[in-house]
């Protein structure tokens, strides 16, 4: 595959997150993708499909920009993506700016970890018990703790 081809694959994958639709951005993946983020950690496989599942078929008013996708060599992209949206939980507005790292290989996304900053989003997403312990490690655990909870019993109901 060329370079020009995975830079497309990249957009292709959030062109379909813009549509929220996580098929086609499933498809974009190997069978053992490989997923790390601040929230979920590492997912591999099945839980990273169902993951963008569950979060597109949620997404009540989600808005996705992306841009800047680059060739990092050796098969290594990277994006910077944003996303706007309002937290259920709480009723607030989040702006999270994301910087994406993806590995293709064979035509296809084998790794990809989004970086973002976790007290920055609990500051938003849960104003100020965010902004006051968003930092914390007990905290952020909670919060992680949350969302595989919530995936887990997600995959659960979709078998």
């Amino acid at each position: 595959m060329n370079d020009n081809y995975n830079e497309e694959l990249v957009a292709k994958f959030y062109t379909a997150f813009q549509k929220l639709d996580y098929r086609a951005m499933n498809n974009c993946y190997s069978e053992e993708i490989v997923f790390f983020d601040p929230v979920f950690e590492l997912l591999r496989g099945n839980q990273v499909r169902m993951m963008w599942k569950m979060l597109c078929i949620s997404a009540k008013d989600l808005s996705i920009q992306f841009d800047d996708v680059i060739d990092r060599g050796d098969g290594y992209y990277t994006c910077n993506w944003i996303a706007q949206y309002t937290f259920s939980k709480t009723g607030r507005q989040v702006i999270n700016r994301v910087k994406a790292h993806m590995k293709i290989e064979n035509g296809k996304i084998t790794e990809h970890s989004d970086g973002f900053s976790l007290h920055k989003w609990t500051g938003q997403a849960l104003g100020l018990p965010g902004k006051l312990f968003g930092w914390n490690r007990f905290f952020q655990r909670r919060i992680k703790n949350n969302a595989r909870a919530k995936l887990l019993a997600f995959i659960d109901e979709q078998s």
